[in-house]
Order: C-alpha cells, then sequence, then structure tokens
C-alpha cells in the first residue's frame, strides 16, 4: 500500500514563491535580472522592480525585443529570467530564442505563466497548448514544470546555475500542494509518487495531482498504479521512464498540453525506440481529431 498523500490548495499562490525566489536570489548574486514585457504586475514582479530597479528592465509589449535584451544581458554575463503568458514566451519568440538564445548558447532563463488550461478566461490567444512542443524542438532547451511551490524552492537554484537555456512553464496561481520542504528535486530526473505494478502513469504539473486521485480510483477496483512526476519534459528521464514501463508493460502520460510532441510525445518515442510499449496520452488532442 502506498504512503497517503494529503493534497490541497496551497495558500498562495505560485507566482508569489517565483517572486520570493527572484529577490532572495538577486540578494545572493547579483548576475540575476529580470526582463519583463509589460506583464509585471501578472507575474507578481513589481514588487521585485520596487526592491531591485537596476535589475529590473521592462521593454513593453516588445515580446521579441524582450527576448533579444535578454540575450544580450546573458553575453555580458549576467542570468536574465524573462516572463511573458506562455503562448508569447514560446510562438511569438521562437526565432529569437532559437537564434539570440540557444543557438548563441546563451544563459537565459524563460518563464511563461499560465500554461494551457490555466490561461482560463484570458481565451484562446493566451491559451498555450503547444508551448512545450515549440521549445522542445529547439536545441540545447531545457523545460522545467514545477508542480507547487515546494518543489519550485527546490528547483529554483538548478534553474539559476544551469549552463544553457530554461524554459519554465508555471502556473501563476495557487498549486495543489504535494510536496513537502525536504523534497528532492534534481533536474533532469523524475520523481515515483508512488510504486505500483499494473500501469505506469507519467505526469506533469497540475496533471500530477489528477494522476494521483487516478491512481486512488484504480486501487478501489483492485489496479496498482505506478506514478511518476517527469518535472523536466526535457532532457526527459528516460531511464526512468524505461525501468517503469518494464515493470508495468503499460503507460499512460497526463499533460496540460497538445498530446503532439510534448511529455506524451517525448515518452512515446522513447518507449517506441527502447521498449515498445501498451500507451495511451491524456491532453488536448487537435480540433481536427474525433
Amino acid at each position: 500500500m502506498r504512503e497517503e498523500i494529503e493534497m490541497m490548495l496551497e495558500d498562495r499562490w505560485l507566482r508569489e514563491t517565483y517572486v520570493d525566489l527572484l529577490e532572495e536570489y538577486a540578494q545572493k548574486d547579483d548576475r540575476l535580472v529580470i526582463v519583463e514585457a509589460d506583464l509585471m504586475k501578472a507575474a507578481g514582479t513589481t514588487r521585485f522592480g520596487e526592491k531591485y530597479p537596476e535589475k529590473t528592465v521592462n521593454v513593453g509589449i516588445a515580446e521579441a525585443n524582450m527576448i533579444g535584451t535578454a540575450a544580450g544581458l546573458a553575453a555580458m554575463g549576467k542570468i536574465p529570467f524573462t516572463h511573458t503568458f506562455t503562448p508569447f514566451s514560446t510562438r511569438r519568440v521562437c526565432d529569437q530564442v532559437t537564434l539570440s538564445v540557444a543557438y548563441a548558447g546563451l544563459n537565459v532563463k524563460i518563464m511563461g505563466s499560465d500554461p494551457g488550461v490555466t490561461a482560463e478566461l484570458n481565451g484562446g490567444t493566451h491559451m498555450s497548448m503547444e508551448d512545450v512542443a515549440v521549445m522542445r524542438n529547439i536545441p540545447g532547451m531545457t523545460i522545467v514544470e514545477p508542480t507547487d511551490s515546494a518543489q519550485l524552492r527546490k528547483a529554483f537554484p538548478q534553474i539559476m546555475y544551469h549552463d544553457g537555456p530554461v524554459y519554465i512553464r508555471l502556473l501563476r496561481r495557487n498549486a495543489v500542494k504535494i510536496f513537502d520542504e525536504n523534497c528532492d528535486f534534481q533536474l533532469g530526473k523524475g520523481i515515483v509518487m508512488r510504486e505500483g505494478g499494473d500501469v505506469t502513469i507519467i505526469a506533469s504539473g497540475i496533471m500530477t495531482a489528477e494522476a494521483l486521485e487516478a491512481a486512488d480510483e484504480l486501487e478501489k477496483e483492485g489496479i496498482y498504479a505506478e506514478v511518476l512526476n517527469i518535472h523536466t519534459v526535457k532532457p526527459l528521464d528516460t531511464e526512468l521512464v524505461l525501468k517503469s514501463a518494464a515493470k508495468t508493460g503499460a503507460v499512460v502520460t497526463a499533460e496540460n498540453h497538445s498530446i503532439l510532441n510534448g511529455l506524451g510525445g517525448a515518452v512515446a518515442e522513447v518507449l517506441g525506440e527502447n521498449l515498445p510499449t501498451i500507451m495511451k496520452r491524456i491532453g488536448v488532442r487537435d480540433h481536427s481529431e474525433k
């Protein structure tokens, strides 16, 4: 039997933890700067700008310029964190990220907020279902989706001091609390949330809580699911995926993203090339699919 994980919404928005960490590390390391595209209120970084005006650049509603400015700062030895909503952090700036950041091998951290359905009332223009797919195709890019505040706190220094560009897919609002302050986090290494032998459920972001709930329901029917939290979509923890798939013989992926070229696509590629396994991808399907 698994250890029970009590899940409830956190008291604070995840963006508040993000800004806390920006302030903490800006005090420790003079290289940290933020570059915003007129969404400081949305990101919660207004207080960072008031505390560290010399470390804050707001380029206005000019996302491509934001990435170019961040690349210039990185080339001068700074560690810039950019922010805008996910479609504008990925689709709108794809060429700048590819050439000015990744091709140049620069140390830019790109935060995209309100991924997938969490954009809610901002509507289709702000609801990106393909941001992971866009960034996953860029050579040298690391993609991280912290699940809650505790995991974000553990992830932040590894993200900041990782040598190379990182895309951070971050829920702005209250996350479901899953991890505690002593949780283990290793960039590129997944976490076994519970063990099982009948099926593997691989989840990221907000779908981690859903996967654990699904496992509870399956257990009532005598089906014991192994649940993996894959917080780093790229590079994928292929060793853990293959080990769990070999153990259970069936895999389900769950993501707040298109099933095309996201977490499900990455897992399918690994299994297809190394260990063909019965698999189902749960996520947003192309609109033309039935």
